[in-house]
């Protein structure tokens, strides 16, 4: 009897112990207050104190404004998060970095999910359909405050590589114009392998008898009128020769 408790004591105050670190060690992560992933979010306090002012109230300009700064801040957050999350798990896994730092990120990632819904709320309450475009917007703004930040850095960028490397003369670029193309329609520039046709000329005398050509197109191609076609004589068989008059009179005779 005694040799089957021994073993069942010690599997109950084996487990028993168990259940009771983990539960201590849940109750301890909970208390435990985690360091914040992301400072604290200052376009979103300004956005609330400009709702609560009331003497004199906030203009709807200002407020929207204010929205999609707060919209800008999220992106950041959001781009940073999804930039970090796959690196932390990795060294999560490999143990170089304890849990409260991913903790935290897991925190921020919930809280920036509710922020997001939030923000999505409040653009609709001002514009029925701008929740869904509003961080559109905020993306293309904070790329556009990137450049604009960019090319300001540019003259200090400069002077800083004069003063490191010496001042260099600025390369010349010579372009070239480009070569005259003959369109179609330009009837001003004729083709250099078609020599333009000489016109026929008319005299005063054709004109005043009513003689001229009625068109400019039947004069400059040379074409032939019904009339001139039915004068002009048919070109005889190659195998039959006409006769000669001299023939026909020795026949008479």
């Amino acid at each position: 009897m005694t040799s089957v408790l021994v073993p069942v004591l010690y599997v109950l105050i084996v487990f028993g112990s168990l259940l009771i670190f983990s539960s201590y060690y849940r109750c301890r992560n909970a208390r435990k207050t985690f360091e914040p992933y992301f400072p604290s979010h200052e376009e979103r306090n300004v956005y609330f104190s400009l709702l609560q002012m009331s003497d004199p109230p906030a203009p709807e300009t200002l407020l929207k404004a204010a929205l999609v700064r707060r919209a800008m801040t999220d992106v950041t957050r959001i781009i940073r998060i999804r930039e970090d999350k796959p690196a932390l798990q990795n060294l999560l896994q490999k143990g170089s970095i304890g849990d409260d730092l991913w903790n935290s990120l897991l925190a921020a990632e919930k809280e920036l999910e509710a922020e997001i819904l939030e923000v999505a709320a409040e653009a609709n309450a001002y514009v029925e359909g701008w929740g869904s475009v509003i961080f559109q917007t905020a993306t293309e703004m904070m790329h556009n405050e990137k450049m604009r930040s960019l090319v300001e850095k540019i003259p200090a960028i400069r002077a800083e590589a004069e003063r490191k490397y010496g001042k260099y003369p600025l390369p010349t670029l010579t372009v070239e114009a480009p070569p005259p193309t003959l369109s179609g329609n330009n009837s001003a520039v004729s083709s250099p392998s078609t020599p333009a046709r000489p016109l026929t000329p008319v005299s005063p005398a054709m004109k005043s008898n009513g003689l001229a050509p009625p068109g400019s197109a039947n004069s400059e191609s040379g074409a032939f009128s019904d009339s001139e076609r039915s004068v002009s004589p048919t070109p005889s068989s190659p195998g039959k020769s006409p006769k000669s008059p001299s023939k026909k009179s020795k026949k008479r005779k």
